[in-house]
């Protein structure tokens, strides 16, 4: 009877175990998914010499739909203002570099969060994409 006891009190934490495996995973796949959508839209925003509205948004509307989330909770901070190709060396090392950062909430880090005392707004985190690339737009030639 006493190891009855032990297992009904110790299952449950155990099985927190194995359902973290699996969250794990599945914040992975989000991860790796928002990783993919940025670096499409910041392929576009080379060809384009900055980060367009159109750019933006269709980076919101694709992350909404893959992961699931309000397009509001999606921040996007990046270069607005045409950068231009180079073909000389700059040493200020700004020009004609765009760059970006885009952050999305991930609601549940902890499996089991409620169980070990972690409410639903201590069990998410901001996970953040950024960097820079120099971009490929030419200037027009009159």
């Amino acid at each position: 009877m006493k190891q009855l006891i032990v297992l009904a009190a110790i299952l449950p934490l155990m099985l927190i175990f194995m359902a973290q495996y699996t969250l794990d995973q599945k914040n992975s796949v989000a991860i790796s998914i928002l990783q993919e959508q940025v670096y499409t839209a910041k392929e576009k925003a080379k060809q384009e010499g900055c980060f367009t509205e159109e750019i933006k948004n269709e980076l919101k509307q694709n992350i909404s739909r893959a992961l699931n989330i309000d397009e509001e909770e999606i921040i996007i901070d990046a270069t607005e203002t045409r950068q231009y190709r180079i073909n000389y060396f700059d040493p200020s090392g700004q020009r004609g570099i765009i760059h970006y950062s885009v952050s999305v909430p991930i609601k549940k880090i902890m499996a089991g969060g409620n169980l070990l005392g972690i409410g639903k707004d201590k069990n998410t985190a901001i996970y953040t994409v950024s960097g820079s690339t120099a971009s490929e737009y030419l200037p027009k030639k009159n």
